[in-house]
């Protein structure tokens, strides 16, 4: 990977596109992946908007918005719903895949052969792969190969607000600078700002971490443990997620950033949260299926939470908080008792 410094604020002025292929083709029709094509869109790009349900494309096309994931956000006149992956990736100068972590390698494998040549690629994919405990990244590079540009978009951002235009800083890390800041100059405007990295590793981890802790400070409050329980386990998942991410490869620097510190609050503290919403629910006696029935939408904690349990004890890497989430989500233990374990564990040093 190219090293970059620090994280850096783009210019808001218009790219010019590299080369004549300026279409954006978004992969993944969900609320995630609807939200940066309406911002890729609200900045004048050419964008098509792909998902596996073509009955909800043809309902985006006549509605002018997705009505199930993010009603009331109007497309602009740049954003086009394409029923077939033919269609959307045409010409498509820059491809971004925003499906959840479980459906990211057999998406890459569909679209490898309609990639015309130079395409960059990006992810807002979050979390690892579970049956590899590999990082989005490193499908990527598995299924496309590591020549093209490359980069992961994340957080701290929900669907809903950027949808509505509402004010939002997000990070982009890339192999490449140019092709980050082609990415930042393409989605930032005036209530829209991207920084860009060169830390991939560290985006990462701190995008498939953060909605695991987030389940737990959900569990928290759902059962009224406070605020002063909540924060210690913001701070101390921080330590978790750090410790997780540098044993991979990542820069301790980048968990104090956007993607680290900023996506974990956010994720741990709003219930536009969904992983968090799954925490409250359990907290509340329903069931991990009952929670994710009335969420509606993939809730990627639950998942996340083994593959980082798998990685942590391949990289030895100690984790509590993940390994009582893992415990209450997939071994039947108490949230009551996992939350009053963790605030009974021996004394540390910070």
């Amino acid at each position: 990977m190219h090293n970059m410094t620090r994280q850096t604020s783009p210019s808001t002025e218009p790219m010019t596109p590299t080369g004549t292929e300026t279409a954006i083709c978004v992969i993944g029709a969900g609320s995630w992946g609807t939200a940066l094509a309406l911002q890729f869109a609200r900045r004048g790009r050419d964008v098509r908007l792909w998902g596996r349900d073509r009955e909800q494309l043809e309902a985006m096309s006549q509605d002018g918005e997705n009505k199930r994931y993010l009603p009331g956000a109007r497309f602009p006149q740049t954003l086009h719903p394409r029923e077939t992956l033919e269609e959307a990736l045409q010409g498509a100068g820059i491809v971004l895949v925003a499906v959840p972590s479980h459906g990211l390698r057999t998406t890459l494998v569909k679209i490898k052969p309609l990639l015309g040549k130079g395409v960059g690629v990006c992810w807002a994919t979050k979390g690892f792969e579970l049956s590899t405990g590999k990082l989005p990244h490193q499908v990527v590079a598995e299924v496309l190969g590591d020549e093209l540009p490359l980069a992961v978009l994340s957080g701290p951002t929900f669907a809903r607000e950027v949808g509505d235009g509402l004010p939002t800083a997000m990070s982009i890390a890339a192999n490449s600078p140019d092709f980050a800041a082609e990415l930042a100059g393409a989605l930032s405007d005036e209530t829209f700002r991207a920084y860009t990295s060169s830390d991939i590793i560290g985006v990462e981890v701190g995008g498939a971490v953060k909605n695991v802790l987030a389940i737990g400070a959900g569990i928290s409050d759902g059962l009224g443990f406070g605020a002063n329980t909540r924060i210690a386990m913001i701070n101390r998942g921080l330590v978790e997620m750090t410790r997780l991410g540098v044993a991979l490869g990542a820069r301790q620097e980048t968990f104090m950033g956007l993607a680290g510190m900023g996506d974990l609050v956010l994720t741990c503290t709003d219930n536009l949260s969904r992983n968090r919403r799954m925490g409250l629910l359990l907290a509340a006696g329903k069931s991990i299926d009952e929670a994710q029935h009335e969420i509606q939408q993939v809730v990627e904690g639950v998942l996340a939470a083994k593959a980082v349990k798998q990685v942590a004890e391949k990289l030895n890497v100690e984790m509590p908080i993940c390994l009582e989430v893992y415990g209450v989500l997939h071994e039947g233990r108490p949230a009551a008792e996992a939350v009053r374990t963790l605030m009974s564990r021996s004394l540390k040093t910070e």
